[in-house]
């Protein structure tokens, strides 16, 4: 492969004839591929069709005897907090089993400290002067939706391959009460798909801050979600906090969105004992609680932690030739040529892939003109702004795989177009 940026100008022209004529044929084949967000696809959502099956109408009642029909349990049913307490490596007394959406409780549990406050004894966010958040970027869209539909001002902070700036962080938080949390994706991040290293983990739950009510929101969606026969390790957040003596410092989420049913799953949120009542205090005016009956599915069909761990190795074995054939495709069309890079994570849901300053917004365009839909560039980073317009989220699990090495085929014909354009003298 050959370096453009030591091409001459009649090299890098004569390199993007031959391109506009391959962008002319995949233009021409009128292809529509929408690979904007990381959905299962339908081959992984059969994989749990037999939970369809696992309440037959007769057996609805808990293992405490909770007729699962009924109102009531705010919490969770028991046997529910144990499978997913294991699940998110806490205690019993430690977990809130909520219904499909880990967002939904993430969002709630904004707004209970926007009115409330984070505990009975502090101020509620919405009356103090300013609130803050952390935002490690490029990450999770729909995090900083939240944030930013409450009007809490975002913080970019760099993420690196162990994750967050911590350097940064701490200088941050150690200087400033209206910085409230940091939003985290710790195993395999959405996008970059970095798994903290265990002394950021450590960082996380010793250092200084100067807010009394500040809290990590650690979103672990893909705690589970491996490519690889040997799974990635993440330290326990929880345990880290504890021992640091900062027990309540954590807020966790996990769900089975990307286990189970995407639309049809559990949600769960964890923390210390102190934390988790004073939710279930709050949540006590919001619901009279969740579908147990689907509580009671999950359990009957996962039954214990191996399995939802071999169950995650089905979905390993549909995901792998999906990410397989986007590092093939963008090794084949950008390898060697100096223009773009990308992650190449062992799970997880994304490939983060990074253009040249300048560029991102010009490839989604140009591969939209061609059929293929991007996430917009600039929505991985606070208010849709990426300040070097150069990161581009992939998602390869919905599609089928041919269409997939079609897409990254025409993404990789898009980025050097648009780089050569770039590197063209200007006219």
């Amino acid at each position: 492969m050959t370096n453009f940026q030591s091409l001459s100008p009649q090299q890098l022209q004569e390199i993007k004839s031959t391109l506009w004529e391959r962008y002319r044929q995949f233009r021409s084949r009128k292809i529509t591929l929408d690979m904007t967000r990381g959905k299962p696809c339908a081959e992984q959502l059969d994989l749990a069709l037999g939970m369809l099956d696992s309440t037959d109408g007769i057996h609805y009642l808990a293992e405490d005897g909770t007729d699962c029909r009924n109102y009531g349990g705010l919490d969770g049913i028991p046997e529910a907090r144990a499978l997913f307490a294991a699940y998110m490596g806490v205690g019993v007394d430690e977990i809130i089993i909520g219904a499909s959406s880990s967002l939904n409780m993430m969002h709630d549990t904004f707004m209970r400290a926007m009115v409330n406050g984070v505990t009975e004894n502090t101020t509620p966010w919405m009356k103090q002067p300013h609130v803050k958040f952390l935002c490690p970027s490029p990450g999770y869209d729909r995090h900083f939706f939240i944030c930013e539909y409450l009007g809490i001002e975002m913080i970019t902070v760099d993420i690196n391959d162990d994750g967050p700036d911590m350097d940064c962080i701490e200088d941050l938080v150690a200087n400033d009460d209206s910085i409230k949390g940091i939003w985290c994706v710790p195993k395999f991040s959405n996008p970059t798909g970095i798994v903290y290293a265990d002394e950021v983990v450590d960082r996380l739950a010793n250092m200084n801050v100067k807010a009394q009510d500040f809290r990590i929101f650690w979103d672990n969606a893909y705690a589970v979600h491996d490519l690889e026969d040997t799974p990635a390790e993440l330290k326990n957040i929880l345990s880290a906090c504890k021992q640091a003596g900062n027990a309540d410092r954590v807020l966790m989420w996990g769900s089975t969105s990307k286990i189970s049913f995407a639309g049809s799953g559990i949600a769960m949120m964890a923390g210390s004992k102190a934390n988790m009542e004073h939710a279930k205090r709050q949540m006590a005016f919001q619901t009279i609680g969740p579908d147990k009956l689907n509580q009671l599915r999950h359990v009957r069909f996962f039954k214990t932690m191996a399995g939802i761990e071999d169950h995650m190795q089905k979905h390993a074995a549909i995901l792998k030739p999906k990410f397989d054939a986007v590092q093939t495709s963008l090794e084949n069309e950008l390898g060697g040529k100096n223009i773009a890079e990308w992650s190449k994570p062992r799970g997880g849901y994304f490939v983060s892939l990074n253009t040249m300053e300048g560029c991102a917004g010009a490839v989604v365009d140009l591969a939209a003109e061609a059929g293929v839909k991007l996430t917009p560039a600039g929505s991985t980073f606070p208010y849709k702004k990426d300040p070097l317009d150069r990161n581009i989220r992939i998602a390869p699990s919905f599609p089928p795989l041919e269409d997939i090495q079609q897409a990254m085929e025409l993404v990789g014909i898009c980025i050097q177009m648009v780089s050569i354009d770039k590197l063209l003298p200007s006219q």
